[in-house]
């Protein structure tokens, strides 16, 4: 009697009808349960992931905004209040995306602290630090279109600030202002038109550019604290003996990280939403007043460290200049790295000395951002910028003569 092979369940049964008309299972293979990463990872490879879990949260949270918000000018801040007063749950939703775009940039600026510790802007990871800071750059300007939607007083002169910056650019710069306000002064159709980009054009360009830096990752594979290329020496099984399947080891270790910043974010949300006027400033809970200029205009705090570069620069134009190459000079690192060491591990004291400057600069930058610019403040912001620009500028040099260490062929791997 010959044997039967027994009936496929259900569920199976639907696998392969998917198989067959979409790469469902080859997919997931390649980008989780056969994806190999460096079985070394720790704390600071948390935050790639968690900046995956607040794009969906501020998408999701954002969705749930808009059936509620008019983006017109005489309505938009009564809507807001409408959402945080009348409609079920609306309060939770706002918070959870104000306080969404502030943990967005943290775990963003974090992220991007590890990749500057390891080296992970280096050969054979330039396009994946490319695409990372294209992402950085996108979420840049959704967080500033963002910031006027709700028509408070300091949306509307911050946005009038910032949009102003651009008529310092010679030639075109007063053409360029008018055209982004799509009026001679912030308007209903400059609020119509952020609103547009704000929740159409930058979410589809954020989710496509994340989309295509992980696939670049995937393709490479990830870096480790080591800054070792774990695919050079295989297994018999042809797999990296210094790897693990990303599923189900590190999607399970990222949930433990998810509970913790789920944690975190309860506390800011239901305690401290506002965080006394970093995260939601006060002059914002007023409505826009062309006639009423808040007491002290400044940014959101993740814009800050670049808002002080500006105003440290007595010339508008270099100043202008000078923010813009603040952010820009971030992409040219995996040429200005001219080190034969990824890790920071292996690195000398010297650049360990520059990255630590550059820390504490950009974080010295972010505070006297919020400030008034007094003259003792200004002076510290130009000694802060210095710093911060010689991290990039002298990179070459110092990162050529750094003494570093002999680097392992195996990664260091400690069991708990």
């Amino acid at each position: 009697m010959s044997a039967t092979m027994p009936e496929k369940g259900k569920m199976a049964q639907l696998v392969d009808w998917i198989d067959a008309r979409f790469p469902m299972t080859r997919f997931m293979k390649e980008h989780a349960s056969e994806y190999y990463a460096p079985k070394n990872f720790n704390f600071w490879y948390y935050f790639g992931s968690l900046a995956l879990v607040v794009l969906v949260l501020q998408i999701v949270t954002g969705i749930f905004l808009t059936m509620n918000y008019k983006p017109s000018a005489a309505d938009a801040f009564a809507s807001v209040e409408y959402i945080m007063r009348d409609v079920e749950w609306g309060w939770l939703i706002r918070y959870m995306h104000s306080t969404g775009a502030s943990a967005f940039f943290i775990v963003v600026y974090l992220h991007m602290f590890r990749g500057l510790m390891y080296g992970s802007y280096k050969n054979p990871r330039e396009l994946v630090w490319i695409f990372g800071m294209l992402i950085y750059l996108c979420l840049m300007a959704e967080a500033f279109f963002g910031y006027l939607l709700p028509w408070g007083n300091m949306s509307y002169w911050g946005a009038q600030v910032i949009v102003s910056l651009f008529g310092a650019i010679p030639g075109i710069g007063e053409s360029l202002v008018e055209w982004i306000r799509g009026d001679y002064y912030i308007s209903d159709i400059t609020l119509n038109r952020f609103f547009a980009l704000h929740v159409i054009a930058l979410p589809l360009a954020l989710v496509f550019l994340v989309i295509a830096h992980i696939f670049a990752l995937h393709e490479v594979g990830s870096n480790n604290p080591d800054g070792i290329e774990i695919k050079k020496l295989k297994g018999p099984d042809g797999h990296p003996v210094d790897g693990i399947p990303f599923h189900p080891y590190y999607t399970v270790k990222d949930l433990v990280g998810f509970i913790v910043f789920a944690m975190v974010f309860a506390l800011v949300l239901f305690f401290a939403p506002e965080m006394g006027g970093y995260f939601l400033e006060h002059a914002n809970f007023d409505p826009a007043n062309p006639l009423q200029t808040p007491e002290h205009i400044a940014p959101v705090w993740y814009f800050t460290p670049f808002y002080a570069i500006l105003r440290a620069v007595p010339n508008k134009l270099m100043g202008v200049a000078l923010m813009g190459a603040a952010v820009v000079l971030f992409v040219f690192l995996p040429w200005l790295d001219r080190s034969k060491v990824k890790s920071i591990r292996y690195r000398g004291w010297l650049f360990r000395s520059f990255l630590g400057a550059f820390a504490v600069s950009f974080i010295a930058l972010g505070y006297l951002g919020l400030m008034p610019a007094t003259p003792t403040y200004t002076l510290a912001a130009r000694f802060f910028g210095v710093i911060y620009f010689a991290f990039f500028l002298l990179m070459p040099w110092y990162t050529r003569i750094d003494q570093t260490k002999p680097v392992p062929e195996r990664v260091t791997y400690h069991a708990h």
